[in-house]
């Protein structure tokens, strides 16, 4: 089953909605158009997938398996976060959603999947500022990533493609150091043995965090 992230991340990017989806959009319009002459319709071109992926598969009728049909609602772009409200089977949830500011591999340019870093509060579950990584590849088995922010580096475990902390006891103080951090570094190795190194932006991050805190209140 699709992960309730990676069911967001899916609508999120299908609806178009906000910066974050609309930056996604442009990104992949100017990958598959020819360079040079096709670079400067690559805007006009973002809002197209938007509509026909809204109403295509296989964004929409994957995620009713984890999402309900929940549609995203950006309350708010915070730098390069993106702060969102659903509610997935009549449960409402927030999140904030970030693309990194840069991704390399080693080997270099070695193909991956987009990688996003998330952090969600669900109400109904009790579960607040929850911190993951949709890391864009299947992870290899047995082995962790990490996020390093001011200083510190935390241990995350790995399920398919996506990290979450190993000690759930640092979550408190992981928010905490992404809140007063500037960049958040996370490093992960695929199954075929591609290590990756992603920079998140923190800037706006705390922001975000406090509106969907005073949404979730509601």
């Amino acid at each position: 089953m699709m992960s309730f992230q990676r069911a967001m991340v899916v609508l999120v990017a299908a609806l178009g909605t906000g910066g974050f989806a609309d930056t996604a959009l442009a990104q992949t319009a100017q990958s598959k158009s020819q360079p040079a002459k096709s670079a400067k319709p690559a805007p006009k071109a973002a809002p197209a997938p938007a509509k026909s992926a809204k109403g295509a598969a296989p964004a929409k009728p994957a995620a009713p398996a984890v999402a309900g049909n929940a549609e995203p609602s950006l309350i708010g772009q915070f730098g390069t976060w993106g702060a969102y409200t659903a509610t997935p089977n009549g449960k409402k949830v927030c999140f904030a959603l970030a693309k990194p500011s840069s991704s390399k591999t080693n080997p270099p340019n070695r193909p991956r999947d987009p990688s996003y870093a998330f952090i969600s509060t669900r109400p109904g579950e009790k579960v607040s500022n929850e911190v993951s990584i949709m890391i864009g590849y299947a992870v290899k088995p047995g082995s962790e990533g990490s996020v390093e922010v001011g200083g510190s580096r935390f241990a995350m475990y790995s399920q398919g493609d996506g990290l979450w902390i190993k000690n759930a006891a640092e979550e408190d103080r992981l928010v905490d150091a992404l809140r007063k951090g500037a960049d958040a570094v996370v490093k992960g190795t695929s199954a075929k043995g591609t290590e990756t190194t992603d920079t998140f932006p923190l800037k706006g991050l705390a922001q975000a965090l406090d509106k969907l805190a005073q949404e979730c209140r509601r």
